[in-house]
């Protein structure tokens, strides 16, 4: 079972999401969340879409990554410990167009995303096959920490100057309790935490975890939120730099990113046209034809997935 005997696999195995971070080109850990499920040799599989294949590129160019199980939304955990894993990926540049070798990773999220049965309809399928082109990232955990659930809490803040404009991005961290830290320790490796943040005079303040001494350089902040049943999915990444001062850790953000929108109505327009782009322009600098998704296989699979899930 490798590093993951460390872990509680029956509450690992209740997240319905974790956070998962990848080492961008520029060094910068991107944390997204995402579905992962355990298989029985030890390492955790997920998958993405063409239409967000920045997380396999790369994976492809540096293997380190980490996962976060965190957020216990649907998952029927009460007070339930969060999971940190930290590993190497691997993604080979091979397309999958149906769920032969990943049924049981289909059917779970067929039975815990239950809206997503509804893109197998004819009338979706013109709009959604980039949904169901997929690469495959599997994980071989090295090390496994279980942390508490309560996310700890920031040190003490001096008073905010109200002369100095609000930080990129504050409006959107204000809507969460609590926020996943990405960033590096000293050897360049990923990491993720739940922390607080708080605005401060240029960034916001963050509280690395305890078990890790990170270090001052490129990171981001994540936050997301969905229902019992993985709908109305909304993330948001600020990305920027990290860096300690007198009072602790502030992170100046520079970018916000938010892929699947804002929750405006026009934002569902906007996310079909951006998905089937991404995955029209990933396909063409492979010089590859627009493969055709194996409708059949994948109800297949949702017809023995059975009722969703209830918790």
């Amino acid at each position: 079972m490798t590093a993951l005997r460390a872990a509680p696999l029956e509450v690992l195995d209740a997240y319905r999401t974790c956070e998962f971070v990848t080492l961008g080109r520029d060094g910068t850990p991107l944390a997204w969340p995402t579905a992962a499920q355990r298989r029985t040799d030890g390492t955790l599989v997920l998958t993405t879409s063409l239409a967000f294949a920045q997380k396999a590129l790369n994976v492809r160019r540096d293997g380190r990554v980490a996962l976060l199980f965190s957020d216990p939304t649907g998952s029927g955990l009460a007070d339930g410990p969060q999971i940190f894993v930290r590993g190497r990926a691997t993604c080979p540049d091979e397309i999958r167009t149906g769920p032969q070798g990943l049924e049981s990773y289909w059917r779970m999220l067929f039975e815990r995303q239950p809206h997503s049965r509804s893109y197998l309809a004819r009338p979706m399928r013109r709009l959604m096959d980039w949904y169901y082109l997929r690469l495959v990232i599997t994980v071989a955990p090295e090390q496994v920490l279980v942390r508490p659930a309560e996310t700890p809490p920031l040190p003490p803040l001096p008073p905010r100057s109200t002369s100095v404009p609000q930080p990129l991005g504050a409006e959107r961290l204000a809507a969460h309790a609590t926020a996943v830290l990405a960033a590096r320790d000293a050897s360049g490796a990923p990491v993720l935490a739940r922390t607080g943040t708080a605005p401060a005079d240029g960034g916001f303040t963050v509280c690395p975890p305890a078990d890790h001494a990170v270090v001052p350089g490129p990171a981001s902040l994540l936050v997301h939120r969905h229902d019992d049943r993985l709908n109305r999915m909304r993330n948001t990444l600020v990305r920027g730099v990290l860096d300690r001062s007198d009072d602790g850790w502030l992170l100046v953000p520079d970018r916000v990113l938010e892929p699947m929108g804002a929750g405006r109505p026009s934002d569902a327009l906007r996310v079909l046209r951006s998905t089937r782009r991404a995955t029209d322009r990933y396909l063409r600098r492979r010089e590859l034809p627009r493969p055709r998704v194996q409708w059949d296989r994948f109800r297949e699979v949702a017809a023995s997935a059975g009722r969703p899930e209830r918790n």
